[in-house]
């Protein structure tokens, strides 16, 4: 259970968040709406992140789903399983980024694993090794690349948020 309670919010940010989602508000947003300056924001960064950038899909969701696992934030798998499997991610690819050598399982491609690794310096270290990012950069253009560490940097933001409040999907939701 959340350790604060949701709310509906009101007026036209909640109204954005609405549209944004397809008309439903989720537990994330109930409780950012606690704070409708904050709940803007985050809307609008995430948006962007979700629909405005060239940041292939699956690389977006597998970085999600890595963060998820690596911040213990079960919200954030269950958000964004469906749309991983929309992007063309399956459940070998889920075992691996569940595992503790996702870096180098065989399910993930060379990119997939570059990818994790780059992720993994900046959900675990922060600080992203020379070697780590020269290797990723051969496989992105610089706005990618840009766009890349948004997604990483963002949806730790998000997991962060989730697991310290508590924020859990009702038992009958999936996805986002």
């Amino acid at each position: 259970m959340a350790r604060l309670p949701g709310t509906d919010g009101a007026g036209d940010i909640a109204a954005r968040i609405r549209e944004r989602r397809g008309g439903d508000l989720r537990p994330l947003d109930r409780m950012l709406l606690h704070s409708p300056q904050l709940a803007a924001g985050w809307n609008s960064l995430l948006g962007a992140i979700r629909q405005r950038i060239e940041l292939p899909a699956d690389i977006r969701e597998l970085v999600i789903l890595r963060i998820a696992v690596l911040n213990r934030a079960d919200y954030e798998w269950a958000a964004h399983e469906a749309d991983a499997r929309a992007a063309g991610l399956g459940d070998r690819q889920f075992d691996a980024l569940r595992g503790t050598d996702a870096g180098s399982h065989p399910a993930l491609d060379e990119r997939q694993r570059r990818v994790i690794a780059y992720t993994d310096a900046m959900t675990r270290d922060v600080h992203v090794p020379t070697a780590v990012f020269d290797a990723v950069r051969d496989d992105f253009t610089t706005p990618e690349l840009v766009e890349l560490t948004a997604t990483v940097a963002a949806y730790s933001m998000v997991s962060r948020f989730l697991v310290a409040l508590d924020v859990e999907l009702p038992a009958s939701a999936g996805g986002r």
